[in-house]
């Protein structure tokens, strides 16, 4: 199996962190986390998607192991991490791609997939995200988001990832477990807390408008797949359904038993964005 590889990279005015896998000649993949997480989260979709592309999964710029905006409200915009996105291309020197993206991932992609990357974009997978998000939704994770818990040991904050993404759905042991050595840091008094910025948060305040493209989404022209969580309070069933009769017109799979959003961890999940991406 290909392992690893941990870079940096300096793009939009950060050192961006990104995870490596597989063959830096052979087609780009860029799979992108959701609001609160880190690239790790896609490492089993990563390291199988490998055998055929070279996988690239940023850290968010305020999220894991990349610097954090020295102005939270200038620095945490889709239009910063587009910037983010773009300078890690040229970085690579990589023209034509592929791009999966999970809840904020998706929604990057999306506005990326419409202006700067139109034509590069070849293939776009959409996790569990529309051009519009319930109000429930967005406030369930706004408030947890800009108040990350503190505990004293690594137990404890795994357990608490457990539930708080319990709609992540059914995930080994192994996950979880990396998950939560992937997503904790420690405070300046030595106890547990989440690696992110609580500043993230401002993209629910400051930047509303980042979270309402239906005119991009209309103007995709890449074939698109649409993931949706069966329980999902972040794309309902409406807006999911209302997104395959317009712009790109995506194909729609609904994973059975989970809520906001699929890992994409599991072989049939997996299964189902090699089939997407080989085209």
């Amino acid at each position: 199996m290909t392992c690893p590889r941990s870079t940096y990279v300096q793009a939009a005015g950060f050192e961006i962190h990104v995870t490596e896998w597989g063959d830096p000649e052979k087609r780009a993949l860029v799979m992108w986390h959701g609001l609160a997480r880190t690239g790790r989260d896609f490492d089993e979709a990563a390291a199988a998607l490998s055998e055929d592309y070279f996988v690239l999964c940023p850290d968010t710029p305020g999220r894991g192991l990349s610097s954090w905006a020295r102005s939270p409200e200038a620095g945490y915009s889709y239009r910063v991490f587009g910037e983010a996105a773009l300078g890690l291309l040229d970085h690579y020197r990589i023209d034509s791609l592929r791009w999966v993206g999970t809840s904020m991932g998706g929604l990057i992609g999306i506005t990326l997939a419409a202006g700067a990357l139109k034509g590069r974009i070849t293939r776009l997978v959409v996790n569990d995200i529309g051009p519009d998000i319930p109000a429930e939704g967005a406030g369930r994770i706004a408030s947890y988001v800009g108040n990350p818990p503190v505990y004293d040991t690594i137990g404890e904050l795994e357990t608490w990832l457990r539930g708080n993404y319990a709609p992540f759905g059914e995930n080994t042991p192994a996950f979880w477990r990396r998950m939560a050595d992937s997503s904790a840091r420690r405070t300046d008094d030595g106890r547990i807390t989440v690696h992110y910025d609580p500043a993230i948060v401002t993209q629910f305040t400051v930047h509303k408008a980042d979270l309402d493209v239906w005119d991009k989404y209309d103007m995709v022209a890449a074939p698109v797949l649409l993931i949706r969580g069966e329980h999902s309070d972040v794309l309902s069933k409406e807006t999911a359904e209302a997104m395959t009769r317009r712009g790109p017109r995506p194909r729609l799979v609904t994973i059975a038993g989970c809520g906001h959003a699929p890992t994409l961890a599991n072989g049939e999940q997996i299964q189902l964005l090699k089939d997407f991406l080989a085209g």
